[in-house]
């Protein structure tokens, strides 16, 4: 056990979040103080002594890329103040689908986003459902990949719904749609596509029967809407009975709320790893701050975090 309790702290895209982590690990977060300048430059700093302390930094680092770099500053920061542990708690993390050199002349963008965490001074990272298991490669440091499975699959239960099916929108995520199958002991739909450009699907056919069925589609994220509801509307065409979505990272860029709203499916699970922009009867917020401050616990510690990695 350390004898030596740690500090919490939140970047400002994740202060809501930060709060509720802070609260089931049972101490409040600290104070840090953002100055901004005329010309959007920011510069925050910490308004307590973190010196030979564990710190934990919280900040998902969604769109915009200022919320990356209030990652990376508060990280160098913890740094120069003497920090022994810089734990960087990223719910999610951005720019992770850059995670392969797929075509000419393009960058690895996730790679460098772990490089650079690196060398700012994060000690350790802890995230949820990477967008790709290798990004844990990419890293030199210790990396804790949390499931949202902890929180899906008692929701999943509590539903009750009979000749369920789990299924994926895409190949990619055929090993998740696998795993949450073989927990809850259902069959298994994979839907193949093509796209022509990002965000955009020209082909899409299913793999498996969904006639009669209740389907529960689960990814890690989801952005334009457009995939999901493609893929939601071909299940009732294939005769399901209802479909569903349980997606961790809620990105929901442009009109996809309205376009979920406007979809057949019944109801979208995420978490709040991203914060809603815009509420919607349809979509349901289950929180992640119990997971994450139950593994920070562990991880100040020195205790085996290894049933969090169990589906």
């Amino acid at each position: 056990m350390s004898s030596t309790e740690a500090k919490i702290f939140a970047c400002s895209q994740s202060m809501e979040l930060a709060q509720k982590i802070a609260n089931e690990y049972g101490q409040p977060l600290g104070r840090v103080e953002i100055q901004r300048f005329a010309d959007g430059e920011f510069r925050p700093s910490f308004k307590e002594s973190i010196r030979g302390r564990r710190v934990f930094i919280i900040g998902s680092t969604f769109s915009p890329t200022d919320n990356l770099m209030e990652m990376l500053l508060m990280i160098d920061a913890a740094k120069r103040a003497s920090a022994m542990h810089i734990n960087a708690v990223i719910p999610y993390f951005g720019w992770a689908r850059q995670d392969r050199k797929d075509e000419p002349r393009v960058p690895i963008a996730a790679k460098l986003v772990a490089s650079i965490l690196e060398t700012a001074g994060a000690t350790r990272v802890v995230t949820m459902d990477l967008h790709a298991d290798p990004i844990q490669g990419f890293f030199e440091i210790p990396v804790d990949h949390l499931y949202s499975s902890a929180m899906f699959i008692p929701h999943i239960e509590s539903l009750n719904l009979d000749n369920l099916v789990i299924a994926s929108p895409d190949m990619g995520g055929a090993k998740r749609a696998y795993a949450y199958a073989k927990y809850l002991k259902t069959d298994v739909a994979i839907c193949y596509k093509q796209r022509l450009k990002a965000n955009e699907v020209s082909f899409m056919e299913l793999i498996g029967n969904v006639e009669g069925k209740n389907v529960i589609f689960v990814d890690d994220l989801i952005d334009t809407g457009r995939t999901l509801v493609k893929a939601a509307n071909l299940m009732l065409e294939r005769g399901a009975k209802s479909v569903r979505a349980a997606i961790t990272h809620p990105i929901l860029s442009g009109n996809a709320v309205e376009l979920i709203e406007n979809s057949p499916l019944e109801e979208l699970i995420v978490t709040d790893s991203i914060p809603l922009k815009t509420l919607s009867n349809k979509i349901k917020v289950l929180t992640c701050a119990p997971l994450f401050a139950d593994v920070m616990h562990n991880i100040h510690s020195h205790r085996s975090i290894s049933k969090k990695f169990i589906m």
